[in-house]
């Protein structure tokens, strides 16, 4: 499979160290503006915090929808049904060609129809979570290469499956928020007892080369491959753009801390490379907060990386 172990070990990792940075502090409310994958959100709504989530990426945000704004909607049997309607018969034409790029076109149109019957879903709260679902399947086929391909079962058997496991949603009895707005402008409009900012690793890519494998989710929601070039004006000039030197990417690190200043507390999470040290980002945190502690985690021999997690 293309998703290695050492992967998967180093995000349940990373969340357990982050957690235990985060038991340390008080706060009963927290923004997100970089929520990603939406775990830390969805774990945090069992500690009864109140999370408001934000990321500028399609795919984030349905899942921040589904997991973190959800408390109490679930997906049933005759949602299944629907969805999985006739998802194996080609049509015409795609509605998707995008998706042609990712999959075989058996598994494009799958996703296609897929794609065509969440929609018919009246509850915006279900239509996330079936979203979500469908994102899960295709990471799982795309898991997959030439040498294990015939170890892959049927899509649909892997969605029903997918969607048995689901856990129950989780209420925290808060009015959890997912947004879907420039970092700068969600932290300029929200008010919370912390912001948790997961720092966009210094790159010199296209915003869809930045993303890997995980490019296709925005293309599966977008309906199309052709929004890419928009999406890179939207991050233009922004923290998690492509970067050309370090002095540019801690610029735009201090613009979004200065959109955060009315925020009382800080966690700032960044992952050391041979580009960016903690030191870089101590001073650049430094010269609009003081910084009150440093917390690190050495993964270097699953990825040759440090976690850092600094308090401001």
């Amino acid at each position: 499979m293309r998703m290695s172990h050492e992967t998967d070990v180093f995000r349940k990792g990373w969340l357990a160290f982050e957690l235990n940075v985060l038991r340390r502090l008080k706060f009963g409310s927290m923004c997100l503006p970089y929520t990603g994958d939406s775990l830390l959100g969805a774990y945090l709504k069992r500690w009864d915090v109140r999370v408001m989530a934000n990321d500028l990426m399609q795919w984030s945000w349905t899942k921040a929808i589904a997991s973190i704004q959800n408390n109490n909607e679930k997906l049933g049997e005759e949602h299944v049904e629907l969805v999985l309607h006739n998802v194996y018969v080609p049509g015409y034409k795609l509605a998707n060609p995008a998706l042609k790029s990712w999959f075989g076109e058996t598994d494009a149109w799958w996703f296609d129809n897929l794609r065509r019957n969440i929609n018919q879903l009246d509850s915006p709260l279900a239509h996330a979570l079936a979203l979500n679902l469908g994102m899960a399947v295709g990471d799982h086929a795309l898991s997959f290469d030439e040498t294990n391909r015939e170890l892959r079962a049927p899509l649909s058997d892997v969605f029903r499956r997918i969607w048995s496991a689901s856990g129950e949603p989780f209420d925290n009895h808060q009015n959890n928020s997912c947004t879907n707005k420039p970092a700068n402008e969600f932290l300029a409009e929200n008010r919370s007892d912390l912001m948790f900012l997961r720092l966009p690793r210094m790159h010199n890519l296209h915003v869809k080369a930045s993303y890997g494998l995980a490019a296709w989710r925005e293309e599966w929601l977008n309906g199309t491959g052709e929004f890419w070039d928009e999406t890179e004006r939207h991050f233009e000039g922004r923290l998690g753009t492509h970067t050309q030197t370090k002095s540019q990417y801690l610029h735009m690190i201090e613009d979004l801390l200065h959109s955060a200043s009315h925020l009382p507390a800080w966690a700032i999470a960044h992952i050391e490379d041979n580009f960016i040290s903690t030191q870089d980002i101590v001073d650049a945190i430094g010269r609009v907060r003081r910084v009150e502690t440093i917390y690190t985690k050495d993964f270097s021999e699953l990825t040759g990386t440090k976690a850092v997690i600094i308090t401001a």
